[in-house]
């Protein structure tokens, strides 16, 4: 479903002999190719080689091309360092199909400092060398295009330790890029003079002289470089073709790396300074042509705002000489986007100098006017789908909308038009929305919850006209102030009326529309991990509530099923949830549903498997289908059952609702659907449709076989 960008796009990497061929990398939804027939981005990271288990390769840190073959793609994906070592990608068709292999090494696609680079390099004349610019533990080289690797020693044999990469901020910097020194491609001999990048943390620990240093002789040995400045972060480093190196310094890793930063050119023994800036930091970093005529873009980060006199990107076409900027203050569509603060990665295309495209927060930005006094830009976003979704509600058939979405970051929408950017939204900026939940037998009421991260601060919201205007709550439930983390849930059981509960709080409820919160006597929770009670309304007896609590974590407490028959008022423990014996399990690994077609009928995944109810929580039946996966620890590698969601049923079919469940049957991950009350189940998605897993999903009230998911880090996506 179209929402346009959403997310950080870390990295744009050209091909650099065949036209428009460009890859975009992203911090937390894979990666991207151009297409440019349609002028739109085709993902490359949804299929196999990225299911449940393999979620944390969504957060790609490095892009590399074979100058030699346009077919032959490599990508170094681990979202986070501290989720261990992360993989290699290898493509020989654009990306369309990969091979991967296990790294020695962490990688944090989604960890501060990810626009710098590229970290991995292909050698353009033997392009089964390869090398990797590690965030921990120094260079490395392959020999056999990429399915091992050593470290090269010769420069370094340090592997930060644990004090090392804590004192470093928790992830580390290392090796930022690689640069090889050559025009030639393509002839069999190795690429003899080669550049390293290397942040402050690394020279540290390494003790290392520099943080440029230089080989001369394939990587065999190294020496240090003498920099104009030290102790700054090295994001980026060019070659012009005749040879030109123009290098970046900033103080700080970014992204929106703050100053001071320098920019020099550098002949492999003068340096010579081209631009400075105390106030901001230089993060993307890119050149065309060679002499006195080449032109350099220049990324300013770290400043924020659209008028007259600011600095975002800087253009030279003397080397260097004189700047002029191209982003603020000029024609941007559309008009009310931001395109400011973390454009740390720019590219000229190699094809036409007067494509220049940048990345910021929210996708892609692109000039193809750029030597025009007034360059317009228009937003590169078609096809990138990065928001983060965090909740989902659809609501009874014949509405005005189709999904109310709650995200990170950009918080709620309510989607109306399946091929459009969504335009209702209570407007709450930079936040994200928790969950979301309407009247059933009055739609066009809806509440949504939240908190906005400029401020942490909470916030909850209604409307009445189906999202067409909104207004804040007079008040909110006591604990929402405290507790700003996404675990929390809202249940509508009519106009005016909801049960809120908060993270780590006990739940509460209004009658009056938000001007005043009552708790309810459900039991308090809390947890070392942020934990909250799922709710859901009953939608032919709105007296009726249902309030799971899942325990918190893998080795907390049995999970409890609470239910109410006075609206949200007061609750009665499910001594029937208790003899199921539900697996404890965190709030984002399990989920409550209710078939709105029957009163008192729940559905319930546990993280491990599902349960059914028929009698309004009372006893619960557990379905033998589905089972976690283990790999030697105590806690789940693929949760068995995470999601359960009910949708419209098929014609003909003996229940009332189909039924879809993101889970594990057979061992086999992926969405399963049943339309006989889970007597048999078939998998509903296939080995390309994967997403990096399955974070949330809701089922459509008026299209059998519709439900909507969000991937990770893929935003919104629907079946048919």
């Amino acid at each position: 479903m179209k929402w346009g960008g959403g997310g950080y796009v870390t990295g744009l990497v050209f091909h650099p002999t065949v036209a428009n061929l460009v890859y975009a990398r992203t911090d937390i939804g894979g990666a991207y190719r151009w297409n440019q027939a349609t002028s739109s981005w085709t993902p490359i990271t949804d299929g196999v080689g990225f299911g449940a288990v393999e979620s944390r390769f969504h957060g790609v840190e490095s892009i590399a091309l074979d100058p030699n073959d346009d077919q032959r793609v490599y990508m170094a994906a681990g979202m986070y360092t501290a989720d261990g070592n992360g993989r290699i990608y290898i493509s020989s068709n654009r990306g369309d199909t990969w091979t991967h292999y296990d790294l020695p090494f962490a990688l944090g696609g989604n960890n501060p400092g990810r626009a710098m680079g590229e970290r991995m390099m292909v050698d353009p004349n033997k392009p089964s060398t390869l090398f990797y610019g590690s965030r921990q533990a120094g260079l490395w080289k392959s020999a056999d295009a990429g399915h091992t690797w050593v470290q090269v020693t010769a420069l370094s044999s340090v592997t930060m330790n644990a004090d090392q990469v804590k004192a470093a901020g928790g992830s580390g910097m290392g090796i930022e890029t690689v640069v090889f020194d050559t025009n030639r491609t393509g002839s069999g001999t190795a690429t003899q003079t080669i550049y390293v990048a290397i942040a402050p943390d690394y020279v540290s620990a390494a003790g290392l002289a520099s943080n440029l240093y230089k080989s001369t002789d394939g990587g065999a040995s190294w020496a240090a470089v003498t920099t104009p400045v030290s102790g700054y972060h090295i994001p980026h480093v060019v070659r012009a073709a005749d040879g030109m190196f123009y290098v970046a310094f900033t103080k700080g890793s970014g992204p929106g790396a703050e100053g001071p930063a320098r920019l020099y050119k550098f002949d492999g023994s003068t340096w010579t300074l081209l631009d400075s800036n105390d106030a901001a930091g230089y993060g993307g970093l890119s050149v065309s042509g060679t002499g006195a005529a080449t032109r350099i873009a220049l990324g300013v980060t770290n400043t924020w705002g659209n008028f007259s006199g600011q600095k975002i990107i800087q253009l030279s076409d003397d080397a260097g000489r004189n700047w002029r900027e191209i982003a603020a203050a000029m024609p941007h569509t559309p008009a009310d986007g931001s395109f400011w603060g973390w454009p740390d990665d720019v590219e000229i295309n190699p094809a036409n100098r007067d494509h220049i495209l940048y990345v910021h927060g929210g996708g892609v930005w692109e000039t193809r006017n750029a030597s025009s006094s007034t360059p317009s830009w228009n937003e590169a976003i078609d096809g990138i789908e990065e928001t983060a979704v965090l909740s989902l509600a659809t609501p009874p058939a014949g509405a005005t909308y189709a999904v109310i979405n709650s995200s990170g970051d950009v918080g709620t929408w309510v989607h109306t038009n399946l091929a459009t950017k969504p335009t209702l939204t209570p407007a709450t900026s930079w936040s994200n929305g928790f969950a979301a939940d309407m009247a059933w037998s009055d739609p066009q009421y809806m509440t949504a919850i939240g908190a906005v991260l400029g401020n942490n601060t909470s916030y909850g919201v209604w409307s009445g006209d189906g999202g067409k205007t909104w207004a804040k709550f007079a008040t909110y439930a006591p604990g929402a102030a405290t507790n700003t983390n996404q675990e929390a849930s809202i249940a509508v059981t009519g106009r005016n009326k909801a049960i809120w509960a908060p993270g780590n709080s006990v739940p509460s409820y209004t009658t009056d529309n938000g001007a005043t919160w009552v708790p309810t006597d459900l039991p308090a929770i809390n947890t070392v991990f942020p934990r909250a009670y799922h709710l859901a309304a009953d939608r032919k007896n709105p007296n009726k509530v249902y309030a799971y609590d899942s325990g918190g974590h893998w080795w907390g407490t049995a999970g409890k099923v609470y239910v109410s028959t006075d609206g949200g008022h007061t609750f009665t423990l499910s001594q029937g949830s208790v003899a199921a014996g539900l697996a404890p399990n965190y709030f984002a690994n399990t989920s409550l549903a209710v078939n709105p077609n029957a009163e008192g009928e729940l559905w319930l995944a546990d993280g491990n498997t599902v349960y059914h109810s028929t009698d309004s929580g009372a006893t619960w039946a557990k379905l033998s289908n589905f089972a976690s996966i283990f790999a030697g620890n105590q806690w789940a590698q693929v949760q068995g059952a995470s999601i359960v969601a009910l949708g419209k049923a098929k014609a003909g079919a003996p229940y009332s609702a189909a039924v879809y469940v993101v889970g594990v049957i057979n061992g086999v991950w992926g969405v399963y659907r049943s339309d006989d009350a889970g007597a048999t189940w078939t998998r509903f998605n296939d080995d390309a449709h994967q997403f990096g897993g399955i974070g949330m999903m809701a089922g459509d009230w008026n299209t059998y076989g519709r439900i909507y998911v969000s991937g990770i880090g893929r935003g919104l996506l629907y079946s048919n």
